[in-house]
């Protein structure tokens, strides 16, 4: 479905000791990351994208809400976004590498918060 979207097979919160992600992908081309989860109409449960690299984010045209950590090179949290609605755009996060966008309640239900550790088993 997603071109040039590369499985990443696992997103852990290595701080809490809990799996965000088992079926996530990575958009490696410009396209890939323009296009982000447009076209979808839901994220199912452990899966996931990650964006690299991407210091800010919008919902235009989304047709769901969805949860978003924005990570720095070493994969540590820098900013949250619980449940982003529709239509929004979110802060410039000067010094993120990317993000990682998870179904709405991840983050919540796994208390993942600014300064955790996020790990990425390809």
């Amino acid at each position: 479905m997603y071109a040039r979207l590369v499985i990443v097979v696992r997103i852990i919160n290595l701080t809490r000791d809990s799996l965000l992600a088992d079926k996530a992908w990575e958009a490696k081309t410009i396209r890939a990351r323009m296009k982000g989860l447009l076209g979808r109409d839901k994220l199912e449960e452990g899966q996931g994208l990650l964006i690299r690299p991407c210091t800010s984010i919008h919902s235009f045209f989304m047709r769901f809400v969805f949860d978003a950590a924005f990570i720095d090179k070493a994969g540590r949290v820098l900013h949250v976004i619980h449940s982003m609605k529709k239509w929004r755009m979110s802060k410039y996060v000067a010094r993120a590498d990317g993000v990682v966008e998870l179904p709405a309640g991840v983050l919540k239900d796994s208390q993942t918060s600014v300064g955790d550790s996020l790990e990425f088993d390809e």
